[in-house]
């Protein structure tokens, strides 16, 4: 009888090739060993062996070429920023995290931005911020939607500034694995209680930029997470100090 347990074949050559890449006896730009050749290494047929390779293909993480010798086969590839942000994303969204859980996670990240933008950025990255701050205000009047989208961006600079790209990434993926909950609760709050909340919000936004151009790591960490967990109540009516969500 089969072991229901045991991978398939497939997943027999998929794992090899992860570990290998874990264990860095596989880089960017190393080849694999020939189908053929896989195929009797690991005990599998060559169909699982070309699964296995479609299989990392879609993940970004192999890619195959035809040619001769070095120009062809198939090679390790460095998954492309956006392809990991939309892996992310689609995963945390389909996951079903409870969304206090999202936002504990959130905070963390966000302050971790906060911090090293504060130390790092430099005089692109402080317009870029001061941009963004500007189009969130703009955005208001326009409506929930707009807001949302522009409050992401907002965050979203300031990790592009803090110029550690996981980082970035990681805050891309959460915001837009959340968007639709988001927007929900802003779309719950009267013309009066959003126009307040954004108002705030923006207010807040200045306040972090101001601390990230001045090079206030401590400040900007704090405000960061005040900003977030603040929101959180204003949006749920959730009087919770441990709960972290925010627009």
């Amino acid at each position: 009888m089969t072991d229901p347990a045991a991978p398939r074949a497939y997943e027999v050559a998929a794992r090899w090739v992860e570990e290998r890449i874990l264990a860095g006896e596989l880089r960017v730009g190393d080849g694999l060993p020939a189908e053929r050749e896989l195929a009797a290494q690991l005990g599998v047929s060559r169909a699982a062996v070309r699964e296995a390779v479609r299989s990392l293909q879609a993940q970004g993480v192999l890619r195959s070429s035809v040619g001769a010798g070095s120009a062809g086969g198939t090679k390790v590839s460095a998954m492309p920023s956006g392809a990991l942000t939309r892996l992310l994303r689609i995963h945390v969204a389909l996951a079903n995290f409870p969304l206090t859980d999202v936002m504990e996670v959130r905070v963390a990240l966000e302050r971790l931005s906060a911090r090293l933008a504060a130390e790092r950025h430099g005089p692109q990255a402080a317009r870029d911020l001061k941009d963004r701050l500007g189009e969130a205000r703009d955005a208001a009047s326009r409506g929930r939607e707009a807001f949302n989208d522009a409050d992401a961006a907002f965050h979203v600079a300031i990790a592009e500034a803090a110029g550690n790209r996981l980082a970035a990434d990681t805050t891309i993926a959460i915001r837009e694995s959340v968007r639709g909950p988001m927007l929900e609760r802003f779309r719950g709050l009267d013309d009066e209680a959003f126009r307040g909340l954004t108002e705030d919000l923006n207010r807040e936004h200045a306040q972090i930029v101001e601390a990230v151009v001045a090079g206030d790591p401590a400040g900007a960490d704090a405000l960061v997470e005040a900003h977030i967990r603040t929101a959180w109540v204003r949006l749920t009516g959730e009087d919770d100090a441990a709960a972290t969500m925010e627009a």
